[in-house]
This record gives structure tokens, sequence and C-alpha cells, in this order.
């Protein structure tokens, strides 16, 4: 993030300018910070069995999951996975760890063939590859191609963990050499999910089939498409020599990431689904199908915009307003494109007094949501992540929520910990 120098004094006058300088500072400093850390990985960590997650979709939970099988501490915040902050998790690592799981995520071409060469992972586990990169990369063929310079990494000793039911993965997962482990509801997958059910409020339980037998495996994540993380920490934890008993009790203990399918129940017996760290396509429709699944007096459905559209955007938003007529029983749309999700919903017979078309603004939205909601409710809140919708979950839970922007790309600050969510931006300049 570039700040021209005469806004200086603006960017420093916030907790969230500073964390920003700091934060471009960190991603400037690549070329010191990827020599150091490939340093410290061929020495302090030259034996470390270093595990890295790569995909499109489910790798902050899939980290996580990997990691607490392994039964190592997870990070009680999301941690980015890009430029800088790749060596800074390498050097985080301690001297001598037995193993380490990074995420790993990119944005341009060539990034991650320059990540490999620093991290030299032993294994890597492949979630999916969707339409979140479709600007950014162009296409599923090249964003595929990109990600797997990873898997060309993997020493001949190494493994692939990888996603089944995903076609592009399953091709990734072809481009290495390294032996390969599958997961996934297919019936070819080595650790399969046999069937899935929703444990309500407590989470999911599902059927695991594994090369030594069956077992019941229950976790506190939400949705089938949370599934896939539990298995794909399963098969590495077996890869890895970690008894599969211990691995699924250490399982049961995940919490959901923070702000991916968290379950936040309010005081007036109102139940958020906070879903608003991603918005791409295939997210919003997995959601979606969790929401079909979930008891509840009624369904509302709070979305904002989808993330890089893969296609001309008012067909795509038209699908997706129908498919939430089918889902819910109130939708509250806040988003460049509320005309194409209305006009989804009501073609689906979506009553029009429940098809609420909201400006971006906050406080606006949150006021209309106290207006309608009842004990019993269940509320899905989703959106792209620049819109910080995760404010208005922070605002129905009590929190005073001051901040009304409605675009916000700092990074890696989060509302709930951000100093400017009470205090506001009354008289200050907006540089991000």
């Amino acid at each position: 993030m570039r700040y021209r120098l005469r806004d200086a004094h603006h960017v420093l006058r916030t907790p969230i300018g500073r964390s920003q300088v700091l934060s471009g500072m960190l991603h400037r400093a690549w070329p010191l910070m990827s020599r150091l850390a490939g340093a410290w990985r061929r020495t302090a960590l030259r034996r470390t069995r270093l595990v890295a997650v790569i995909g499109s979709y489910g790798k902050t939970t899939t980290t996580r999951a990997v990691t607490q099988v392994l039964g190592r501490p997870v990070a009680p915040q999301i941690e980015l996975n890009d430029k800088s902050f790749i060596p800074l998790a390498l050097l985080r690592t301690k001297a001598g760890a037995p193993g380490a799981v990074i995420e790993v995520g990119i944005d341009h071409p060539g990034q991650m063939r320059e990540f490999a060469a620093v991290i030299r992972p032993v294994a890597c586990v492949v979630t999916s590859v969707g339409s979140e990169h479709n600007r950014s990369l162009g296409s599923l063929e090249v964003t595929r191609r990109e990600k797997a310079e990873m898997l060309r990494r993997l020493p001949p000793d190494g493994f692939v963990v990888v996603n089944h039911d995903d076609e592009n993965a399953l091709w990734m997962a072809a481009q290495t050499p390294a032996r390969r482990l599958s997961f996934g509801f297919d019936e070819r997958s080595d650790f399969q999910a046999l069937e899935s059910r929703l444990v309500w409020p407590h989470g999911t339980e599902f059927t695991l089939r594994h090369p030594g037998g069956t077992a019941t495996v229950r976790t506190r994540l939400f949705g089938r498409h949370m599934v896939y993380p539990a298995l794909a920490a399963l098969a590495v934890a077996a890869e890895l020599g970690v008894d599969l008993e211990t691995a699924i009790g250490r399982l049961a203990g995940l919490p959901p990431t923070p702000g991916r399918m968290e379950l936040i129940p309010l005081e007036d017996g109102v139940t958020i689904l906070g879903d608003f760290y991603k918005s791409g396509l295939e997210t919003i429709h997995s959601a979606l199908d969790f929401l079909a699944q979930v008891p509840a007096k009624r369904k509302i459905v709070v979305l904002g915009d989808v993330s890089e559209p893969p296609g001309p955007q008012g067909p795509i938003y038209r699908a997706i307003g129908t498919r939430v007529a089918r889902v819910a029983d109130l939708a509250l749309f806040s988003s460049s494109q509320n005309q194409a999700y209305s006009a989804g919903a009501a073609s689906a017979g979506m009553p029009r007094a429940a098809i609420i078309q909201m400006p971006g603004d906050i406080a606006a939205v949150t006021a209309r949501l106290r207006e309608l909601l009842e004990a019993g409710d269940v509320v899905l809140i989703k959106g792209r992540d620049t819109q910080r919708l995760d404010r208005i979950a922070l605002a129905l839970a009590g929190r005073r929520v001051r901040c009304n922007l409605d675009f916000c790309r700092a990074m890696p600050t989060r509302c709930a910990t951000c100093g400017m969510l009470e205090r506001g931006w009354d008289g200050l300049k907006v540089i991000f």
C-alpha cells in the first residue's frame, strides 16, 4: 500500500495507519526476509517437516486443522499467507521443531515459485481451486499452474494430500512424482467421508473411511465444505505417524476459524453465522447449502458483494438471488448489485416484502436488522472481505461500532481488534 509523503501525518495519527505502515515495511522487506528465512530453513529447520497448504478455498481452516492434529498450538487469530508474512512464519518456528504448517496464498504469477524456494516443503495439502483469482490470475488453468509450483518443489520422498473431489486439485497433484494421498467424498479417496451430519448447534459429525477401517469424527466446524479440512488433517496426521485416534481426539477440540462459518449466539436468542472473510462464488453456495440444513424459526441472509465474479455480473448475482429465495425467509442485500440480487430472489417467488435493499452503510444495515430480528432467527452474514461486514455482527453482539467505512483493505488488522472500530473517523482523513 503506497502513501504520499504529504499524507504521512494523517497515517500516523491513527493506530490502524501505523499498523499499515509497519505492514507495508514488512512487505517491502521481502528480499531480506526471504534470505533470512531461507537460511533459517537450511540450518535451524533442516530436519523440520514443513507442510505447505495451498489452494483457493479452505486453506486457513485446513492449516489450523493440520496444526491441531499434529499437537502444535493454533494461532487464535487468522494470519496472513503471502509475501513477507511467509518468511515471518518460518522465522517464528522454533529451531529443531519436528514439524510446522504454513498456509501459502498468491495473487500474482511467479509468486508461488519464490515462496516454494524459501519453504522447501516435505509435504503439501491441496484444498481446491476456484474462481477466487479470476481477475488477478485470469483463469482456472493459470491459477492451478501457478499454485502447482509448490508441488514441483517436493522432494522424492515427500507427499501430497489432495482433494479428490476437485479435478483441478488432482491435476496439480499430478505435477509431482511425490506419493499421493487423497481425501473427499468420492469413493476413490484414501480418506473418505461416507456421510456428514449436522449436530446443531455443536458442529458436524461424519463417518470416516480410511485405509485401516472406519471411525466416527466429530468437529466443531459447520458445513459439508468444512469436512474437507478435517479429512485433509487426518490424512496428514496418518502420514506423519500420528495415531488416528489421537488425531481425531485433537480435531474435536478445534473451534471454527474466526469469521469462517463462525457461530455467534446473541443474548436475545438470535444466532449469527459469520462468514465475513471470503465471498467467492463457490463459498457463497457452500454457505447457503449449510443454511438450508439449519433448524431455525426464520432464516435470514445478509449478503454483500461477490469477490471476483467469474463472468458477467448480472447473471451471477441474479442466480445467487434465486438461490437465496429457496433457502431463506428474508434477504437483506447490501451490494453494488442489489437490483440483480433482488430480481433473482423475486423471480424465485420470494415476497417483495422479504427482499430488502440497503446501501453499503454498516450503521444503517445494523439498525434495519435490529428492527427485524426475533428470537429463534438464524442470520447468515456474508460479503467481500473489504466490506468488513463483521462490524454488523460486532454491533449486534453489543460492541460500539462507529467506523462506517464502505471499503477497507487494511491488513492484517481485523475489525474486532482495530482501534478505529469504536473511535470512528470523525475529523480524520482515511488514506488506505
